[in-house]
């Protein structure tokens, strides 16, 4: 895929845990990314059989300043969306980027097999707890060894 300048484009998924991401790559550069929590209680296998039915919390998108106006978080936003549809992710969007993008889009992409849902406290309290467990475990790797 092409952004607005005709410069290739690709997106690519890392469920890591807490926190798993979407990115957009211009070239080698990594410009942008996507940020979300699968709230899951124990192992779930996110193949790409299709058959896993789960929910997927979009929090936080962002595309480096030096990028801006080519389109790249749209790019992002439909490359995760289309990947829900593919993976039968329910979507939930907390993140303005996504929650935009739905409130615009949000009946053609139920007719192309997606589903989302609106964000609860919950939802909410499971991105926090993520975002911490990710912080904290950032300070731990950078901690010198003893």
């Amino acid at each position: 895929m092409k952004d607005r300048t005709g410069e290739s484009v690709t997106v690519t998924l890392n469920t890591g845990r807490p926190i798993g991401a979407y990115a957009v790559h211009v070239g080698e550069a990594v410009v942008g990314r996507a940020d979300f929590v699968d709230p899951t209680d124990g192992d779930v296998d996110l193949g790409d059989d299709g058959g896993v039915d789960h929910d997927r919390i979009f929090f936080h998108t962002e595309v480096d300043e030096a990028y801006g106006g080519r389109g790249l978080a749209g790019i992002l936003v439909r490359e995760a969306l289309a990947d829900s549809i593919r993976r039968n992710i329910v979507v939930v969007p907390v993140c303005p980027v996504f929650s935009a993008h739905l409130e615009k889009h949000g009946d053609e992409y139920v007719a192309a097999g997606g589903a989302y849902r609106q964000p609860t406290k919950d939802d909410i309290a499971q991105v926090t707890r993520a975002v911490r467990e990710h912080r904290a475990a950032s300070r731990r790797a950078e901690r010198p060894s003893e």
